[in-house]
């Protein structure tokens, strides 16, 4: 304890001298402080000032550790988040952004990802700029870069206000894409699916997400292999979608095999995505022709007799039974890429992958 504070003391006073050699040695030894101590981030609230200060020199040398060093400090201290926008620390981040040198694009992405996590910052953090770079980011970003300017737009999108702004920017082929490639199970997926659920209220991105070639079908494999929260996101979206335009948009989301997925959510599913399951099979079922119109063993005579009795008795055991059924026919009526996943959709061997990744101090 006594050699932390020693510690401490001794780098703030290397940061107030004129020394440059002394001044980055400090915004190191405080990133190294602070990179797990939470009470080291509360004892070094000083430093942000002459850390920001540090960042708006013209010296390149002074810019990644005075980066780091501010972006551990904003690390779960919700104080520092808001000291360091107010102390003027957005105006060299967002310039770093356009950076052609990918480690301060980078470190600049991961501090405003997590600035953005104060609700106080939220409208002053979109107020400068930022959401069009962020998205250039998803573009041209290195690996990390794109997984935590996906994650800042996720935090953005909950002002209302920032959703027209994420659109008019043509975000959502790149977050479609990233969804496409990243592991579903994984916290990127899960705000890409925020992101989408957010996004498809608007007609031009529904429109977007179906025309991307496995679009649809990326959002089925977070619903069906995604963490709860994924999930939940991920048959909201299909269900907005359904229930914006049941015409237009039914047809490619059962032609990516949704239906096996849909059932399991509807018996182990959280309490939100459970009902938002249940609508959708109600809403995928429903046809323009009666029943006895079709044949009896279709797709969707099965789902009909699942949805009647899926709030009886028993609901577990006969939705694992159907859901058996629902699977044979799938595979006999081949549905697009459900034939290369149907061996492993199987009752007993539906499970969800637990692996979200964590956003760590730098």
């Amino acid at each position: 304890m006594e050699e932390e504070a020693v510690a401490v003391r001794r780098a703030l006073d290397f940061l107030n001298q004129n020394d440059p050699v002394l001044r980055v040695q400090a915004a190191r030894d405080i990133r190294r402080l602070t990179k797990t101590s939470h009470r080291c981030r509360r004892h070094l609230r000083h430093a942000v000032s002459p850390l920001v200060s540090m960042l708006r020199l013209d010296s390149p040398e002074f810019h990644e550790p005075a980066l780091l060093a501010l972006l551990n400090l904003a690390v779960k201290d919700h104080k520092n988040k808001i000291n360091i926008v107010e102390a003027g620390a957005l105006e060299p981040i967002v310039s770093f952004l356009k950076s052609q040198n990918p480690n301060l694009q980078e470190y600049a992405t991961a501090s405003l990802l997590t600035l953005s996590a104060s609700p106080i910052n939220k409208p002053i953090i979109s107020a400068c700029g930022t959401i069009p770079l962020l998205v250039n980011i998803l573009r041209d970003g290195t690996p990390q870069a794109k997984a935590d300017a996906v994650m800042a737009l996720s935090n953005l999108s909950t002002d209302p206000d920032n959703l027209s702004t994420i659109l008019e920017t043509n975000a959502m082929p790149c977050i479609v894409n990233i969804l496409k490639t990243c592991r579903k199970s994984s916290k990127i997926a899960e705000k890409c699916s925020a992101l989408i659920e957010s996004l498809v209220g608007y007609e031009e991105a529904r429109n977007t997400l179906t025309c991307e070639e496995g679009g649809v079908l990326a959002v089925v494999e977070v619903l069906e292999n995604g963490t709860p929260q994924s999930r939940e996101h991920a048959v909201g979206a299909l269900l907005t979608m359904c229930q914006s335009d049941r015409c237009k948009y039914r047809e490619p989301i059962l032609r990516e095999g949704v239906i096996p997925g849909l059932l399991e959510l509807t018996v182990q599913g959280t309490p939100t995505s459970q009902p938002k399951a249940r609508s959708l099979l109600q809403l995928l079922r429903e046809s323009p022709y009666s029943r006895s119109d079709v044949e009896p063993d279709t797709l969707e005579n099965i789902v009909c007799d699942i949805i009647s009795q899926i709030d009886g008795d028993d609901q577990s055991g006969k939705a694992k039974k159907m859901l058996a059924e629902m699977v044979q026919v799938s595979m006999e009526q081949s549905l697009r890429h459900l034939q290369q996943r149907a061996l492993v959709c199987t009752p007993s061997d539906i499970r969800i992958t637990n692996c979200a990744s964590e956003v760590s101090s730098k």
